[in-house]
């Protein structure tokens, strides 16, 4: 998948995911999320402002949380959540519009912010991901290939937990690996690869008790 592609389908995932928050009741953004500090509106600011997030006011905040990335995200985003509903889906529209990423990453990264954070947000309050299968292929790469100490903030490192396996996409054109087979849907797999909580029930395959035995 080119840039081009990367960067519409970062767009119309940003936009879906709007018209999702603007969906909810008041008690369902006060909800948790499948991160483990963050409520459903503490995701959302994270997707409004980290993408706008400036260098010189990113390095003023590491120096501020102890120079912890984890540490910095995680409670910039619970800060911002404080600007309120009317201004997080405000920013989250721009944000779309302008196709804004965080300084220093490639556009993926962004795609994977929007789709990942939304798999955060939709599976506690049962509703559907909304995975773009095609997305699979470039987002498993990104978060495969990002290396330590980078990859702390993409859930660890998916290389090492998933290795001595085959990953196949029931859904989509996608393999990674060797070994037994792991078979999942693309949503499945993204949620394992980007260190998110995976049901035991949507693993299967020889593979799968080799791969539940390390989460």
């Amino acid at each position: 998948m080119g840039t081009s592609a990367v960067r519409e389908l970062t767009r119309a995932h940003r936009r879906d995911f709007v018209a999702s928050l603007e969906a909810l009741t008041p008690a369902q953004w006060q909800a948790p999320s499948l991160c483990s500090e963050w409520r459903v509106v503490d995701v959302a600011a994270h997707l409004a402002w980290a993408p706008v997030l400036g260098l010189r006011a990113g390095a003023a905040a590491m120096v501020r949380h102890g120079f912890s990335m984890n540490r910095m995200i995680a409670r910039s985003a619970v800060g911002w959540s404080e600007r309120g509903q009317e201004a997080i889906l405000a920013q989250l529209q721009d944000n779309a519009r302008t196709g804004a990423t965080p300084i220093g990453m490639p556009p993926v990264a962004a795609l994977a912010d929007a789709v990942v954070h939304g798999m955060d947000v939709r599976r506690p309050l049962g509703l559907p991901a909304r995975v773009p299968v095609e997305a699979l292929g470039p987002l498993a790469e990104f978060g495969l290939g990002t290396p330590w100490p980078m990859n702390v903030v993409v859930g660890g490192s998916a290389r090492h937990r998933v290795a001595g396996v085959r990953l196949v996409a029931t859904d989509a054109d996608w393999t990674h690996g060797s070994g037994p087979e792991v078979l999942a849907s693309a949503e499945t797999l993204l949620l394992l690869l980007y260190g998110r909580p995976v049901p035991p029930s949507e693993l299967t395959g020889p593979g799968a008790p080799v791969l539940l035995a390390r989460l």
